[in-house]
């Protein structure tokens, strides 16, 4: 018999909802918008992830990036996501999957940011953007 357990709400605010798998060791969140007025708090709230991924020893993190507002300058995003990179470094995190938006312009800057992450940092894990859910879910299951 096979026991599927329910995924765990680890944290929930009004930016940032960490749902956590234990049966397939995946942490499921929903890249919140980039806003000038809540900068501090995304940042603060990122952080957050990055210390529940180290808490729980999390293996593969799906991000789900299809519905964020993102308004901040590019620079800043880019900052952002060198500095979140970074500190997953200091974890045990071997995959990140991330679904993409429809939103073209937004995709080009994620793809340059990711450029940008493997050109500075010799980070441990590996990234890849996927179309859907479906895809990013088989590829975080795979192993490797």
């Amino acid at each position: 018999m096979v026991l599927f357990l329910p995924a765990m709400l680890l944290y929930h605010n009004s930016i940032l909802k960490l749902e956590y798998d234990p049966s397939t060791d995946i942490l499921e969140m929903t890249w919140p918008d980039l806003t000038i007025g809540h900068l501090s708090e995304v940042k603060q709230a990122l952080q957050t992830m990055v210390e529940t991924v180290r808490d729980y020893d999390i293996k593969k993190l799906l991000v789900d990036g299809t519905k964020a507002s993102i308004t901040i300058p590019d620079q800043d995003h880019t900052e952002l996501d060198l500095k979140l990179a970074k500190d997953f470094t200091s974890t045990r995190l071997q995959k990140i999957a991330r679904i993409e938006s429809t939103d073209f312009k937004r995709e080009f800057k994620a793809e340059k940011n990711r450029h940008t992450i493997h050109q500075n940092l010799n980070i441990p894990f590996l990234m890849q953007n996927f179309p859907d859910r479906t895809s990013a879910l088989n590829w975080l299951n795979e192993a490797f």
